[in-house]
């Protein structure tokens, strides 16, 4: 006779089965309450992480498919303690993600009401080309709900937001910057910059890239690199930030619980600290932006996922270095 052990595998596949047959058959109410009791069942025994995992695919069945009308209560609190969806659940990617996908703004507007889905859903549909500007509820952070230009040349590239599967799966680009070595050429780098410490910029871009080595020099790009790069010769070369855009955009959504707009709010929050105002205008943003003098790097260990970048101010003498390889 088997034991739990092989026969749980055997009950959860049959489960996946057969609530994947009520998504076959748009049986929407029926998989969104067997979602609510998965969910709520499975954090009563094993916690919050644990029980949103469990009922993760099927909540991914009903964000791709349902109507956005039944798909939105998946984060309604409706249903009793512990059976809505919130900001971290996700299977291939974030539920708010995955739904955002699907519908524009104006179908998902009327229908959501957590705060956080909420935004993170708008930042989605701004991701993904709309202009929200008069359609949604400014931004508590004052990040714009429309691409700046630099986002929107960055954005042609495609890949930010990815590309979700019905069954389950997503399509998405990896995070490499250098995206090739075609264009770079030899590059002496100079001795490593003086070190600069405790500035916010250099703590969120330590945010933003978890993975990455994260650093500040009072200098150039090139100081800056020297502290992470290879001594000596690097093949390198120099690119405009929205060319870096989306590969730090991605680096920032790589958890599986985050998505394309946290890792736009967070590189938002980089770029604010940098102009070191409060709380800086877009204008401002858009001035730095377009003086920041970006350089990248290629390193032999480089495969799949990985960041090698300098981002220089010459209005402040400030440099930073974000380098790092996830794949080792």
């Amino acid at each position: 006779m088997r034991g739990p052990a092989s026969y749980a595998p055997n009950v959860i596949t049959y489960q996946h089965r057969r609530l994947a047959a009520l998504a076959d058959e748009s049986r929407w109410p029926e998989l969104l309450d067997a979602y609510r009791r998965t969910r709520a069942a499975a954090v009563a025994r094993h916690g919050q992480a644990v029980g949103a995992a469990e009922a993760a695919p099927f909540g991914h069945l009903i964000a791709y498919g349902a109507p956005p009308e039944l798909a939105a209560r998946l984060f309604d609190p409706d249903g009793g303690p512990d059976t809505a969806a919130g900001p971290a659940d996700h299977d291939a990617g974030p539920l708010w993600e995955v739904l955002a996908t699907r519908h524009p703004w104006r179908r998902l507007a009327p229908l959501l009401d957590a705060a956080p889905v909420r935004r993170l859903v708008t930042h989605t549909r701004v991701l993904l080309g709309e202009d929200l500007t008069a359609d949604a509820e400014p931004d508590p952070e004052g990040v714009p709900l429309t691409l700046a230009g630099w986002e929107a040349a960055g954005r042609q590239e495609g890949g930010l937001v990815p590309e979700y599967l019905r069954d389950g799966g997503a399509l998405r680009v990896p995070a490499a910057l250098p995206a090739t070595r075609e264009g770079l050429g030899q590059v002496d780098l100079p001795a490593p910059g003086e070190p600069v410490r405790g500035l916010a910029a250099t703590r969120l871009l330590a945010v933003l890239a978890p993975w990455a080595t994260v650093s500040c020099v009072r200098g150039t790009g090139r100081d800056a690199a020297a502290r992470t790069a290879p001594p000596g010769r690097v093949n390198g070369g120099h690119l405009p930030f929205a060319a870096a855009y989306p590969a730090l955009v991605r680096v920032g959504s790589e958890h599986p619980a985050q998505g394309a707009a946290d890792g736009r709010l967070a590189l938002w929050r980089v770029l604010a600290a940098m102009t070191g105002g409060p709380r800086p205008s877009r204008a401002e943003i858009d001035s730095l932006v377009a003086r920041l003098r970006c350089f990248t790097w290629s390193e032999p260990a480089d495969e799949v996922r990985y960041l090698h970048l300098t981002l220089e101010d010459p209005a402040t003498g400030l440099a930073w270095a974000v380098s790092g390889n996830a794949d080792i």
